[in-house]
Protein backbone atom coordinates (compact mmCIF):
# COMPACT_ATOMS: atom_id res chain seq x y z
CA UNK A 1 0.00 0.00 0.00
CA UNK A 2 0.98 3.24 -1.02
CA UNK A 3 2.32 5.44 2.41
CA UNK A 4 0.72 9.26 2.35
CA UNK A 5 1.09 11.24 5.30
CA UNK A 6 -1.33 14.14 5.44
CA UNK A 7 0.46 17.21 5.73
CA UNK A 8 -1.49 20.59 7.16
CA UNK A 9 -0.40 24.21 6.12
CA UNK A 10 -1.16 27.18 7.84
CA UNK A 11 -5.11 25.85 8.17
CA UNK A 12 -7.91 27.31 10.21
CA UNK A 13 -10.88 25.65 10.80
CA UNK A 14 -14.31 26.32 11.51
CA UNK A 15 -17.49 27.04 9.91
CA UNK A 16 -20.25 29.46 8.46
CA UNK A 17 -22.75 30.28 9.65
CA UNK A 18 -25.38 32.44 7.54
CA UNK A 19 -22.90 34.92 5.84
CA UNK A 20 -20.51 35.06 8.51
CA UNK A 21 -17.23 32.52 9.44
CA UNK A 22 -16.95 31.19 12.48
CA UNK A 23 -13.24 30.89 13.41
CA UNK A 24 -12.47 27.36 15.32
CA UNK A 25 -8.72 26.77 15.00
CA UNK A 26 -5.99 29.66 13.07
CA UNK A 27 -2.48 28.64 11.70
CA UNK A 28 -2.57 24.94 12.10
CA UNK A 29 0.69 23.42 10.69
CA UNK A 30 1.63 19.73 11.40
CA UNK A 31 2.18 16.23 9.68
CA UNK A 32 0.77 13.09 10.31
CA UNK A 33 3.28 10.98 9.52
CA UNK A 34 2.50 7.43 7.76
CA UNK A 35 3.06 4.07 9.41
CA UNK A 36 2.44 5.70 12.89
CA UNK A 37 -0.28 6.12 14.99
CA UNK A 38 -1.08 9.63 15.71
CA UNK A 39 -3.10 10.37 18.28
CA UNK A 40 -5.30 14.18 18.53
CA UNK A 41 -5.13 15.38 22.21
CA UNK A 42 -6.98 18.40 23.42
CA UNK A 43 -9.73 19.44 26.33
CA UNK A 44 -13.38 19.69 25.35
CA UNK A 45 -13.93 22.85 23.21
CA UNK A 46 -10.25 22.91 22.09
CA UNK A 47 -11.57 21.93 18.20
CA UNK A 48 -10.63 18.54 17.67
CA UNK A 49 -13.92 17.71 16.04
CA UNK A 50 -13.56 20.32 13.84
CA UNK A 51 -10.36 19.67 12.77
CA UNK A 52 -11.17 15.67 12.23
CA UNK A 53 -14.13 16.86 10.29
CA UNK A 54 -11.89 18.83 8.22
CA UNK A 55 -9.05 16.47 7.93
CA UNK A 56 -11.97 13.91 6.70
CA UNK A 57 -13.31 16.03 3.99
CA UNK A 58 -16.99 16.55 5.73
CA UNK A 59 -16.29 20.37 5.84
CA UNK A 60 -13.73 22.85 3.94
CA UNK A 61 -11.05 24.40 5.78
CA UNK A 62 -11.89 28.13 6.42
CA UNK A 63 -7.99 28.83 5.13
CA UNK A 64 -4.46 26.77 4.21
CA UNK A 65 -4.28 23.61 2.13
CA UNK A 66 -4.17 19.81 3.33
CA UNK A 67 -1.95 17.67 1.51
CA UNK A 68 -2.60 14.01 1.09
CA UNK A 69 1.14 13.01 -0.10
CA UNK A 70 1.05 15.42 -2.82
CA UNK A 71 -2.61 15.66 -3.53
CA UNK A 72 -4.31 18.69 -2.02
CA UNK A 73 -7.40 17.22 -0.08
CA UNK A 74 -9.30 20.65 -1.70
CA UNK A 75 -8.85 18.84 -5.38
CA UNK A 76 -10.08 15.58 -4.94
CA UNK A 77 -13.11 13.75 -6.60
CA UNK A 78 -15.51 12.43 -4.04
CA UNK A 79 -14.82 8.93 -5.86
CA UNK A 80 -10.69 9.51 -5.43
CA UNK A 81 -11.32 10.70 -1.57
CA UNK A 82 -12.97 7.36 -1.30
CA UNK A 83 -10.31 5.86 -2.03
CA UNK A 84 -7.61 7.09 0.09
CA UNK A 85 -9.38 8.11 3.20
CA UNK A 86 -11.38 5.76 5.65
CA UNK A 87 -13.27 7.57 8.02
CA UNK A 88 -14.57 5.72 11.30
CA UNK A 89 -17.18 7.71 13.65
CA UNK A 90 -18.83 6.75 17.19
CA UNK A 91 -22.16 6.71 15.46
CA UNK A 92 -24.44 4.24 16.30
CA UNK A 93 -24.57 1.31 13.54
CA UNK A 94 -28.17 1.92 11.96
CA UNK A 95 -27.77 -1.24 9.70
CA UNK A 96 -28.38 -3.46 12.87
CA UNK A 97 -30.18 -6.18 10.93
CA UNK A 98 -26.66 -6.96 8.85
CA UNK A 99 -24.35 -9.72 9.24
CA UNK A 100 -20.96 -8.94 10.07
CA UNK A 101 -19.94 -9.97 7.13
CA UNK A 102 -21.96 -7.53 4.96
CA UNK A 103 -21.19 -4.63 6.55
CA UNK A 104 -17.50 -5.22 5.98
CA UNK A 105 -18.25 -5.74 3.00
CA UNK A 106 -19.51 -2.19 2.38
CA UNK A 107 -16.26 -1.07 2.66
CA UNK A 108 -15.74 -1.93 -0.91
CA UNK A 109 -18.49 0.68 -1.85
CA UNK A 110 -15.94 2.52 -3.22
CA UNK A 111 -14.71 -0.06 -5.84
CA UNK A 112 -17.96 -1.99 -7.25
CA UNK A 113 -20.37 -0.77 -9.76
CA UNK A 114 -23.66 0.32 -9.36
CA UNK A 115 -25.13 -2.41 -7.78
CA UNK A 116 -22.59 -3.23 -5.30
CA UNK A 117 -21.78 -6.16 -6.94
CA UNK A 118 -18.33 -7.39 -6.08
CA UNK A 119 -15.55 -9.31 -7.84
CA UNK A 120 -13.40 -12.17 -6.48
CA UNK A 121 -10.62 -9.43 -5.84
CA UNK A 122 -13.06 -7.56 -3.50
CA UNK A 123 -13.92 -10.52 -1.47
CA UNK A 124 -11.01 -11.00 -1.23
CA UNK A 125 -10.44 -7.61 0.20
CA UNK A 126 -12.93 -8.34 2.54
CA UNK A 127 -11.76 -11.23 4.19
CA UNK A 128 -8.15 -10.13 4.76
CA UNK A 129 -9.92 -6.80 6.26
CA UNK A 130 -11.90 -9.25 8.87
CA UNK A 131 -8.82 -11.10 9.51
CA UNK A 132 -7.00 -7.84 10.44
CA UNK A 133 -9.62 -6.81 12.74
CA UNK A 134 -9.98 -9.92 14.24
CA UNK A 135 -13.44 -10.47 13.29
CA UNK A 136 -13.97 -13.42 10.99
CA UNK A 137 -15.06 -15.79 13.83
CA UNK A 138 -18.28 -13.32 13.57
CA UNK A 139 -18.68 -13.14 9.91
CA UNK A 140 -21.98 -14.10 9.99
CA UNK A 141 -23.65 -12.94 13.47
CA UNK A 142 -26.04 -10.17 13.59
CA UNK A 143 -24.57 -6.35 14.07
CA UNK A 144 -27.32 -6.39 16.65
CA UNK A 145 -26.12 -9.04 18.59
CA UNK A 146 -22.25 -7.25 19.00
CA UNK A 147 -20.69 -5.44 22.34
CA UNK A 148 -19.69 -2.55 22.02
CA UNK A 149 -16.08 -3.78 21.61
CA UNK A 150 -17.43 -5.70 18.95
CA UNK A 151 -18.61 -3.44 17.09
CA UNK A 152 -15.86 -0.87 17.28
CA UNK A 153 -13.36 -3.78 15.65
CA UNK A 154 -16.16 -4.28 12.83
CA UNK A 155 -16.14 -0.61 11.67
CA UNK A 156 -12.34 -0.59 11.47
CA UNK A 157 -12.03 -3.63 9.72
CA UNK A 158 -14.92 -2.08 7.32
CA UNK A 159 -12.75 0.87 6.70
CA UNK A 160 -9.85 -1.53 6.34
CA UNK A 161 -11.68 -3.19 3.14
CA UNK A 162 -12.09 0.14 1.92
CA UNK A 163 -8.23 -0.29 1.72
CA UNK A 164 -7.56 3.50 2.08
CA UNK A 165 -3.39 4.44 2.98
CA UNK A 166 -5.18 7.17 5.38
CA UNK A 167 -7.33 6.11 8.34
CA UNK A 168 -8.99 8.77 10.45
CA UNK A 169 -10.91 7.37 13.97
CA UNK A 170 -13.16 9.92 15.99
CA UNK A 171 -13.47 8.63 19.78
CA UNK A 172 -12.60 4.95 18.78
CA UNK A 173 -12.56 3.78 22.35
CA UNK A 174 -15.41 6.05 23.64
CA UNK A 175 -18.26 3.27 25.26
CA UNK A 176 -15.67 1.19 26.03
CA UNK A 177 -14.10 -1.20 29.34
CA UNK A 178 -10.33 -0.37 29.58
CA UNK A 179 -9.47 -3.95 28.51
CA UNK A 180 -11.49 -3.27 25.16
CA UNK A 181 -9.94 0.17 24.68
CA UNK A 182 -6.35 -1.26 24.69
CA UNK A 183 -7.26 -4.10 22.90
CA UNK A 184 -8.40 -1.42 20.19
CA UNK A 185 -5.33 0.88 20.35
CA UNK A 186 -2.73 -1.81 20.06
CA UNK A 187 -4.92 -3.23 17.26
CA UNK A 188 -5.02 0.38 15.75
CA UNK A 189 -1.17 0.73 15.70
CA UNK A 190 -0.26 -2.64 14.39
CA UNK A 191 -2.27 -1.82 11.31
CA UNK A 192 -0.38 1.54 11.24
CA UNK A 193 2.84 0.11 11.65
CA UNK A 194 2.49 -3.34 9.48
CA UNK A 195 0.29 -1.93 6.93
CA UNK A 196 2.16 1.66 6.02
CA UNK A 197 -1.09 3.30 6.91
CA UNK A 198 -1.39 6.74 7.98
CA UNK A 199 -3.47 6.28 10.77
CA UNK A 200 -5.03 9.21 13.44
CA UNK A 201 -7.44 9.24 16.03
CA UNK A 202 -9.52 11.80 18.26
CA UNK A 203 -9.69 10.48 22.06
CA UNK A 204 -10.36 11.39 25.36
CA UNK A 205 -8.53 8.47 27.29
CA UNK A 206 -5.02 10.79 27.48
CA UNK A 207 -3.37 8.12 29.73
CA UNK A 208 -4.37 5.29 27.56
CA UNK A 209 -2.73 7.27 24.57
CA UNK A 210 0.38 8.46 25.78
CA UNK A 211 1.00 4.77 26.52
CA UNK A 212 -0.21 3.58 23.22
CA UNK A 213 0.48 5.55 20.16
CA UNK A 214 3.38 6.81 18.59
CA UNK A 215 2.82 10.19 17.64
CA UNK A 216 0.61 13.37 19.02
CA UNK A 217 -1.21 16.37 18.00
CA UNK A 218 -2.37 18.42 21.07
CA UNK A 219 -4.92 21.00 20.06
CA UNK A 220 -5.11 24.08 22.51
CA UNK A 221 -7.23 27.10 22.17
CA UNK A 222 -4.21 29.43 23.90
CA UNK A 223 -0.94 27.58 21.69
CA UNK A 224 -2.50 25.77 18.86
CA UNK A 225 -1.36 22.76 17.43
CA UNK A 226 1.79 21.00 18.61
CA UNK A 227 3.10 17.51 17.60
CA UNK A 228 5.60 15.29 18.73
CA UNK A 229 6.60 11.73 20.36
CA UNK A 230 4.66 11.15 23.48
CA UNK A 231 8.13 11.82 25.27
CA UNK A 232 8.35 15.23 23.89
CA UNK A 233 4.72 16.53 24.83
CA UNK A 234 3.61 18.35 28.14
CA UNK A 235 0.22 17.64 28.45
CA UNK A 236 0.63 19.71 31.98
CA UNK A 237 -0.29 23.25 29.37
CA UNK A 238 -3.17 22.01 28.18
CA UNK A 239 -4.70 19.96 31.22
CA UNK A 240 -2.75 20.71 33.94
CA UNK A 241 -4.99 22.94 36.86
CA UNK A 242 -4.36 24.10 40.36
CA UNK A 243 -5.52 20.64 41.13
CA UNK A 244 -4.20 18.28 38.26
CA UNK A 245 -0.25 17.96 37.71
CA UNK A 246 1.06 15.44 34.91
CA UNK A 247 4.03 13.32 35.33
CA UNK A 248 6.13 13.15 32.41
CA UNK A 249 8.27 10.91 33.49
CA UNK A 250 5.36 8.14 33.87
CA UNK A 251 2.98 10.03 31.15
CA UNK A 252 0.21 10.26 33.83
CA UNK A 253 -1.65 12.60 35.74
CA UNK A 254 -1.93 12.97 39.92
CA UNK A 255 -4.51 14.48 41.96
CA UNK A 256 -2.37 17.52 43.73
Amino acid sequence: MERLPVTLDDVTTGYTHGREMVEVSRGLSATLPAGRLTCLLGRNGAGKSTLLRTLAAFQKPLGGRIMIGDKDLAGLTPAELARMTGVVLTDRIQARELTVGELVALGRAPYTDTWGRMDAGDREAVGRAMEMAGVTAMAARRVASLSDGERQRVMIAKALAQETPVILLDEPTAFLDYPAKVEIMLLLRTLASEGGRTVMLSTHDVELAMQTCEHVWLLDRNSGLTQGSPADIDLGSAFGSAHLGYDRATRTFRVI
